[in-house]
């Protein structure tokens, strides 16, 4: 089990950019793409929820599962962009034109998003919690930003 715990943060890592960079050609259509964007997003919010459960008292601090959970936040943070390609844009899905209006703007938050969460697997790694809340804050402010400018 302790192996598995070490070395999961380097196979996510690894998968994420695999996944990354063949994303695109394996979705089957517009739907499947817009599914694997949304779960992405679906997984990455479960570790970074159970983070922000830690760092804001409503359960207890555990500097290994934060660690193990800031590292998912960060691989799984690479992956959500590859489904959001122009045949997506007409599915009724909460995502705004605005992604396909402001492509490059998009794309820059979520560069500022993975800078944001590779940070934020950083810190966890120091185990430090006071230190963790800020990097928490500063995450889920990047998260916030594209939510408001992108999402219904």
């Amino acid at each position: 089990m302790k192996f598995i715990r070490q070395a999961l943060p380097t196979l996510m890592m690894a998968a994420a950019l695999l996944a990354s960079t063949a994303a695109h050609a394996q979705f089957k259509n517009a739907e499947h793409a817009a599914k694997y964007r949304q779960g992405a997003f679906t997984v990455m919010a479960v570790h970074f929820g159970n983070i922000g459960a830690m760092v804001n008292g409503k359960k207890d601090f555990d500097a290994k599962q934060a660690e193990v959970d800031a590292n998912a936040v960060k691989a799984l943070s690479a992956l959500p962009w590859a489904g959001f390609g122009p045949e997506t844009e007409y599915l009724e899905t909460k995502a705004l034109p605005e992604i396909w209006l402001e492509k490059e703007k998009f794309l820059a938050a979520a560069t500022k998003l993975q800078t944001a969460t590779s940070n934020l697997a950083a810190v966890a790694k120091t185990g430090d919690a006071a230190k963790l809340k800020v990097a928490f804050g500063q995450t889920a402010k990047s998260c916030k930003a594209c939510h408001d400018a992108y999402k219904e």
